[in-house]
């Protein structure tokens, strides 16, 4: 197993972002997966669907509705999940992991793993209610944190054998300080729209109105996208395991060509990789930001922007603007997912911790601070009522 996730990149990013249950074959093999995955489904049915998108409309009430929808899905998401990820490993490994792949054999394993993710959502949903900030995002966090001791020595142990790999071990330290910085730089930033409100007239005064802004992310989708890609990678070699021992030889070296490609990690893994993040970051963008329910939402409040005509212009005008901000944002992201590769091709060492793995790092503790800095505030103004 170790062998397996050593030589194999995608195998590798996805087992940090379960915590490393996938590499250790825990029962919490699949981590959260299915329920982020359940989560993506019913954000994109929301587009489609007229009663889900009513339900994100109903506040509080609605999102509770959504997320029992969200729980009953996760379930049988996990139940496939770990049918293919058991084959997967089974057949990437050279030694059968589990060697019976009858239903017989392979049932028991799949529910006791679909429990260990029903655990982790029971779990974070707890932390959620009773701690501060998103507890699904806070077992993430845990999960990547917790494998970084074990990644630190194995890199020293490395250097210590080898003095000359100091000089590549300090260049990969150096690139993952400036690369947090460079994350908390990009999750921070934001365009500010300025918003102009109406004159109001209020006891036979002629108010003038307040301005505001309307702020807009550079990384809106935040660590999505990269989820996206890592799952649509790991479907073409998991399809062709099946035609590797196909009697017709092309679709056999077929398979076998396309099994190379995603599990090799080179080159045309990579630009397939940047690609699809690219390409998702837009997608999931295009999902939770509406241009015109936003339109709409500011000419009913009797707001609008300087200088923009409310209704059509406004919408025209937001999308222009946030199509400038995602090219920024996307490239980033795609930056963000391909560099271990860079530079495990150009140093020979692995970042400490990877790129997807730092965002998600980055994105919770700046959340979590604020989260705090909200309550303690909240409690200061409380003791001085």
């Amino acid at each position: 197993m170790l062998q397996l996730f050593q030589n194999n990149q995608i195998l590798g990013a996805f087992s940090l972002l379960t915590g490393g249950g996938m590499r250790n074959f825990s029962v919490l093999l699949m981590g959260l997966s299915p329920y982020i995955n359940a989560s993506i489904i019913l954000q994109l049915l929301a587009v489609i669907s007229p009663k889900l998108e009513a339900l994100t409309k109903e506040g509080e009430q609605g999102r509770q509705t959504i997320n029992r929808y969200t729980r009953w899905l996760t379930y049988p998401l996990a139940i496939l999940q770990s049918y293919g990820f058991i084959l997967l490993l089974n057949s990437a490994s050279s030694t059968p992991i589990i060697p019976d792949v009858s239903f017989r054999g392979l049932l028991p394993v799949m529910l006791v793993v679909s429990a260990g993710t029903i655990f982790l959502m029971w779990l974070g949903e707890m932390m959620t209610e009773k701690g501060i900030g998103n507890g699904i995002s806070m077992l993430i966090f845990a999960g990547i944190v917790a494998s970084m001791p074990e990644v630190m020595g194995q890199v020293l142990g490395l250097a210590q054998v080898n003095p000359e790999t100091w000089i590549p071990f300090s260049v990969v330290v150096l690139i993952t300080l400036l690369l947090t910085w460079l994350i908390v730089v990009v999750t921070e930033g934001q365009r500010n729209i300025p918003i102009a409100h109406a004159r109001q007239v209020r006891g036979g005064r002629l108010v003038s109105g307040a301005q505001n802004y309307l702020p807009l992310r550079v990384n809106m989708a935040g660590v999505i996208p990269i989820i996206f890609a890592i799952s649509v990678v790991l479907f073409p070699p998991f399809i062709a395991q099946f035609f590797v021992r196909a009697t017709s030889a092309w679709v056999a070296q077929a398979a076998s060509f396309i099994i190379n490609i995603f599990q090799q990690g080179g080159l045309a893994y990579g630009v397939i990789y940047f690609v699809l993040v690219v390409a998702f970051t837009y997608f999931y963008t295009a999902i939770i930001f509406q241009p015109r329910q936003i339109a709409e939402n500011l000419q009913k409040q009797g707001s609008f922007i300087p200088g923009i005509r409310p209704g059509k212009e406004t919408e025209v005008y937001l999308q222009s603007v946030v199509n400038r901000i995602l090219l920024a944002g996307s490239v980033f992201l795609g930056i963000i997912a391909i560099l271990p590769l860079l530079v495990q091709s150009v140093t020979g060492f692995n970042l400490v911790i990877g790129g997807t793995s730092l965002l998600i790092v980055v994105s919770v503790i700046i959340e979590s601070m604020k989260k705090v800095e909200a309550q303690m505030a909240y409690h200061s103004y409380s003791y001085d009522a």
